[in-house]
């Protein structure tokens, strides 16, 4: 009789892959995922420490589940609150454990169970030193994995039925800095895979991709790729930038959006922002605003500053938060604005679009080429394609009417 495993994840989507594989790779023939901690022998999770306020949900999270019976905790959370977390039934991963999984640990791991892996996690660490980031104090320098086992893992998953892979971390322009294999052949191999799929490709730091910006472009040609980006500038002021530490200036960001926009117009662009940053002032404010007018991205991850333990920022106080809030609300405005005209823009296009997931009601959610969310009234099956007309913008997503 095999062991009952929970599990929960939360936070990037690095650290839900990263928790995915960690299980697969613990878990033995007999053993089966449930859907209740109550029920499970083994309780493991994933855990988030970008923000405070993730940080004190995620101690909350962590008694809860404790209270069940043996967890197991990964992720960011241990490395940087180990020695304050002293809860009866629990085991957390040590930081020496957490950088070894990335020396060889995730390698040969076998996908036995894909409902509980979100992608496959690439490398540990980046190459930055942002004076605000938690997440390079948890995961260190940077360490890239196997091109052919992260290849190999991909392979395992569309073996086992899976349609859309996804490949993740901190910045996967940063792949293979320490080991000379970069990120758009990384792609390249992944596409050459003989299976109908797609591929999502994580988050990329600006000055890393800038650095590989053309070779990027040819590998996100391949039919597999979602011409999807997400580039986190953080802000559009050159000089909260130099504060931060970012290493780069507002002009590298508009430069990758101009030449990505330019060979695929249809692109969907995210970003992030970080409201209420020290020194933040209106004049930063307004640069903030002009980015986001004038690359308009699809998606806008917007996060109030939030000083964090063992960063440089920790001392530092962010502006009066009735500016923060304002500051925050404008940005939320603008989004909502481009994302209306954005997504109003496809109105009455025909696509051709595969189903990534069951919606609620009898619906389908589809994805178009660019990782677009489109809902359609049927009940589809998974990873089936359609062409579909758009008849609606609605929010945050599209409406297609199936024309097959």
């Amino acid at each position: 009789m095999g062991r009952k495993i929970y599990v929960e994840s939360y936070g990037c989507s690095l650290q839900k892959g990263e928790t995915g594989l960690y299980v697969n790779g613990m878990m033995e023939r007999d053993d089966s995922i449930v859907h209740t901690p109550e029920e499970a022998d083994m309780r493991v999770i994933g855990t988030c420490a970008v923000i405070r306020k993730t940080e004190n949900h995620m101690l909350e999270r962590i008694g809860a589940l404790s209270d069940s019976g043996p967890t197991r905790v990964i992720g960011c959370l241990p490395p940087v609150s180990m020695n304050s977390i002293t809860m009866k039934n629990i085991e957390m991963m040590s930081p020496l454990e957490f950088r070894g999984l990335y020396k060889g640990a995730l390698d040969d791991v076998e996908i036995k169970e894909t409902s509980i892996l979100d992608g496959i996690p690439i490398n540990q660490g980046c190459t930055g030193s942002c004076n605000y980031c938690i997440s390079r104090v948890a995961r260190g320098k940077l360490l890239s994995r196997n091109a052919d086992k992260i290849s190999g893992q991909v392979r395992m998953q569309i073996e086992r039925g899976v349609r859309e892979v996804r490949i993740s971390s901190l910045d996967t322009a940063a792949y293979g800095k320490d080991t000379g294999i970069r990120l758009p052949e990384l792609i390249d191999r992944i596409c050459s895979i003989p299976y109908d799929f797609r591929l999502r490709v994580g988050m990329m730091e600006p000055k890393n991709t800038a650095e590989i910006l053309e070779k990027l472009i040819e590998s996100y040609r391949n039919t597999h790729v979602y011409k999807f980006l997400h580039i986190p500038v953080q802000s559009g002021d050159d000089r909260i930038l130099e504060s931060m530490n970012r290493e780069y200036v507002a002009e590298v960001y508009y430069s990758i959006v101009r030449k990505f926009r330019e060979i695929f117009p249809d692109s969907v662009l995210s970003t992030d922002i970080i409201s209420g940053y020290p020194d933040d002032d209106e004049e930063s404010f307004g640069n903030t605003m002009k980015l986001l007018e004038t690359s308009e991205p699809d998606i806008v991850n917007i996060t109030r500053f939030s000083p964090r333990q063992y960063t440089k920022d920790f001392s530092r106080s962010p502006p009066p938060s009735n500016h923060v809030k304002r500051w925050s609300q404008e940005y939320t405005k603008i989004h909502h604005e481009i994302l209306e005209k954005r997504l109003s823009g496809q109105i009455g296009k025909r696509k051709n679009v595969m189903v990534t997931e069951m919606g609620r009601n009898g619906t389908s959610v589809c994805r178009d080429d660019s990782y677009r969310p489109i809902v359609v009234r049927d009940k589809l099956d998974l990873y089936s394609r359609h062409e579909v007309e758009i008849v609606e913008a609605s929010g945050t997503y599209l409406i297609g009417k199936i024309q097959n």
